[in-house]
């Protein structure tokens, strides 16, 4: 663009352009200082601290409170635990003191008659096999069923030309409950393989 003579405006620059700033530029300098905050900044920053203080004192206690449930919570927890065991301990008791009394009772009749010592103790085995039952641990004792190993325990195989391969063919020791909630298993001899 040519430079127009002295005293002459310069031509208006098209449309859309940038134009350059007019008057003397910005000259560098010290950083000049702002302006001190009055008395009033001050006690709104110290009213802000105040309450950040506040909230979190506030917030400690709810924590301190928070722990405090969770401790009597499980103290709580822990003594209704060791009540209800006790409670059930005492309720398994007390189902087997008939057979106790039953025992005795056969114990006190041995000199009558040693015959009817058997059939009493047989009662009273019977007795206690129904209350295992009811406890949810019933007795199985069966022969000629396939080996389980949930439910048995092998403690011999013998040659049983009778009876299919891999299946009871002798109870040494009836076991107790299911295949969920055991006693023991059922102490068994299983019939050999082919």
């Amino acid at each position: 663009m040519p430079i127009p003579p002295r005293g002459r405006e310069p031509d208006a620059p098209p449309e859309g352009a940038v134009q350059p700033p007019r008057g003397d530029p910005a000259r560098p300098g010290p950083p000049t200082e702002q302006a001190e905050p009055g008395p009033d900044a001050a006690t709104g920053s110290a009213a802000a601290d105040d309450e950040h203080a506040a909230a979190l004192r506030e917030a400690e206690d709810r924590w301190r409170r928070a722990l405090a449930d969770l401790d009597n919570l499980r103290k709580r927890h822990a003594r209704e635990l060791e009540r209800e065991t006790a409670a059930e301990r005492a309720r398994t008791a007390a189902a087997f003191l008939p057979v106790i009394d039953n025992l005795e009772l056969a114990l006190t009749h041995a000199a009558a008659d040693p015959g009817a010592i058997v059939e009493g103790v047989r009662a009273v085995r019977d007795q206690a096999v129904n209350v295992l039952e009811r406890l949810g641990y019933p007795r199985h004792a069966e022969t000629g069923v396939p080996f389980d190993p949930a439910r048995h325990e092998v403690v011999g195989i013998v040659q049983e030309p009778d009876a299919d391969p891999n299946s009871v063919v002798q109870v040494l020791r009836p076991g107790y409950g299911d295949a969920e909630r055991q006693l023991r298993p059922a102490a068994v001899t299983v019939a050999k393989r082919e």
